[in-house]
This record gives C-alpha cells, structure tokens and sequence, in this order.
C-alpha cells in the first residue's frame, strides 16, 4: 500500500496554495497513493510568527470550503486523505485541525491539536485553543490510521494512546524549521532530535510514522522568518527510516507500506503487552516531588 506526503513551498495567497495541493494530491493518487496527507496548515505561510488578529481571517469551519473540495477528490480518486487546517470553530474559538476524509469521500472526523507551544516565531497559543477532541485512531478504506499534528510529535504519550487504539500508522502533518541566525550552531542537533523521537514512536509502538513538513524561508513578519527544513519521511515498524525528501524542494513522496508488518513487529516486540498499566498512575501528575 502506498502513502502520499505532500511537501511544498507555501505563497502569500490561500487560494493559490489550495489549489496547489489539490493538484499534487491529485497527482499522488494517479501515480497510486492510497493515503496521502499534507503538511501542516497548507492554505497560507506559517502566520504565527506574529500575533496579528488579522491572521483569524484565513480560518474556515469544518465542514468547509477546503474540506468540500477534498472530499470530491478523494470519492473521485478512492483515496483517504488527511488535511491539515485552520479550524473557526465559533467566534474567538479557533483550532488547529486535521481532517479525515475517508475513500469515498466522506468525512470521518478530525483531530485538534493537543499541544499548543509558545515559543518565539511559533506563538499558537495566541490562535489556537487546545484540542477537545482527545486522541483517536481511524478506520479507514485502507488501514487504521492516527492523527497528530507537529508539537504533539514530541510527545510519547500522544504517540502512545493513539496507537492503543489500534492505529498502524501515525501521521504528522508539520510546519518546523530553523531560525536562521541559530542554523550554524544548532541545526543539526534540531533536526536530529525531531525525526529521532518520532523514528522513536515507532519503535515503541509497532507502528509506521508518516511526518509530512514545508519547505522554503517565510517571512511573513518580516525580519529572518524560518527557515523550514522539509525532510519529509516515513518510518518502519522498528523505527527505520525507509525514505526521506529533500530538505528544499518541492516535492510528493510516495512510499510504500506493508500493514502486515505491524501485526508482526507488535507480536515479536510485544511492548503493549508487558506496559506496567498498574504503575503508570503518576503519569496524570505536572511532577512528582
């Protein structure tokens, strides 16, 4: 079975952007992707470089405008597909969301992002409201898939209680890069901790991991901007990376999965068999003194 990971350059204009997508996912479907996905928050550039409240005009409800259009695409191409948007759930309320269309174009249902970080050029707390929505796995035409969205992607526990529910392959729809000033320095050691926690993921949890990321320097607040680093990638049930993109270009990768390898891994590395589940009850704690 074969996953599509969308990886692209995104413009000032949504429309331009959407219509972008649609084509590529298009492409990946005829080129026979089963499951494809794109990055996180396609329809515009990263705007949480700032905390601009003009930034709430690009968001859109769900079902929606995008959501329509994807799912036409799916029925008409029998394909799942998994799109990341910026959810106006109600005035002042607003999500990070990924939608879940299922092969005959219905919409399954979305996930909202969980965890919200706050840091300088990615201040989503000032846009996003936390998910309500929990962690879920779904069942699709194709296989049983999970969503989780960027920051959640360093989190185990995400990666953890998605998979529970039987997911097989988790995906990551992702908007991460470097600040150019601190590339030099730490770019490395940044890169390298991100796909190794998630390589990670799938270790622990028998599972495939699929992180869709952009491409491309964005400076829609002006200044240095980010510098994003792409590298789209899947990993295998014991956390090998089977294929990457490029860290810069444009870019649609297809990469092929075999499902019956999760239930193999999970029985020979049987980690969900022997959790301590009657040790874990501090986990709910900030801390423990």
């Amino acid at each position: 079975m074969r996953l599509g990971l969308i990886q692209t350059r995104c413009s000032a204009d949504p429309e331009s952007n959407l219509r972008k997508t649609l084509h590529r996912v298009e492409s990946a479907a005829k080129r026979g992707a089963r499951i494809i996905c794109t990055q996180e928050l396609f329809r515009s550039q990263y705007f949480c470089q700032s905390e601009d409240h003009k930034n709430f005009e690009l968001a859109e409800t769900i079902p929606g405008p995008s959501t329509r259009a994807f799912q036409k695409l799916a029925a008409r191409n029998r394909v799942v597909i998994i799109a990341s948007l910026f959810e106006k759930r109600a005035a002042g309320v607003y999500h990070n969301t990924a939608a879940v269309i299922d092969a005959d174009g219905s919409l399954l249902g979305r996930y909202r992002k969980m965890h919200i970080p706050d840091d300088p050029l990615y201040y989503e707390k000032f846009y996003f409201t936390p998910g309500d929505l929990g962690f879920h796995a779904w069942q699709t035409r194709y296989g049983k898939i999970g969503v989780l969205i960027c920051w959640d992607q360093w989190y185990p526990e995400a990666a953890r209680l998605t998979a529970l529910q039987g997911a097989q392959i988790l995906f990551y729809p992702t908007a991460i890069g470097w600040h150019p000033n601190e590339k030099a320095e730490c770019g490395a050691d940044q890169h390298s901790a991100w796909e190794t926690i998630q390589r990670g993921h799938a270790v622990a949890n028998g599972c495939y991991v699929a992180v869709t990321n952009r491409v491309g320097c964005e400076k829609p607040a002006g200044g240095d901007g980010l510098e994003f680093w792409g590298q789209s990638f899947v990993a295998g049930t014991s956390g090998q990376i089977i294929a990457k993109a490029s860290p810069d270009k444009e870019e649609t990768l297809l990469v092929e999965v075999d499902l019956a390898k999760v239930d193999v891994t999970r029985t020979h590395w049987p980690f969900l068999r022997d959790r301590r589940i009657d040790a874990y009850q501090e986990l709910t704690k900030r801390l423990i003194d």
